[in-house]
């Protein structure tokens, strides 16, 4: 069966860190592009960092560029979204999501086939 499953979600104080993981089942992360996304209540689902396999593209959104990046460890058929500096705005549920048919990176949620159940993740001030 082929599923995501993100973990390492929970509370952290502003200036924190956390670092989620999305980890794959039936096939292997590194074939296809990864994306990282959020949403809080009553907001769009936003695009935060894709990537694209090892050494292959990687983009971070503007939003969140220098404090929150991904990466991959194809050993361990998971990718990791780095969140440093964290602040109370980025309060939401994360999730990881793939494009099984294609290697793009891109942040445009529509684009993505195969999505996580989700994590929250709380930044108390």
């Amino acid at each position: 069966q082929v599923q995501l499953v993100e973990s390492g979600g929970g509370s952290v104080q502003s200036g924190g860190s956390l670092r989620l993981s999305c980890t794959a089942s039936g096939y292997s992360l590194a074939d296809y592009a990864v994306g990282w996304f959020r949403q809080a209540p009553g907001n769009k689902r936003e695009g935060l960092s894709c990537i694209s396999g090892e050494g292959g593209p990687k983009y971070d959104s503007d939003s969140v560029k220098g404090r929150f990046t991904s990466s991959i460890d194809s050993a361990k058929n998971t990718v990791y979204l780095h969140m440093n500096n964290l602040k109370p705005e980025d309060t939401a549920v994360y999730y990881c999501a793939t494009i099984l048919a294609a290697t793009l990176c891109t942040l445009h949620p529509p684009n993505y086939d195969l999505w996580g159940l989700g994590a929250q993740v709380t930044v108390s001030s």
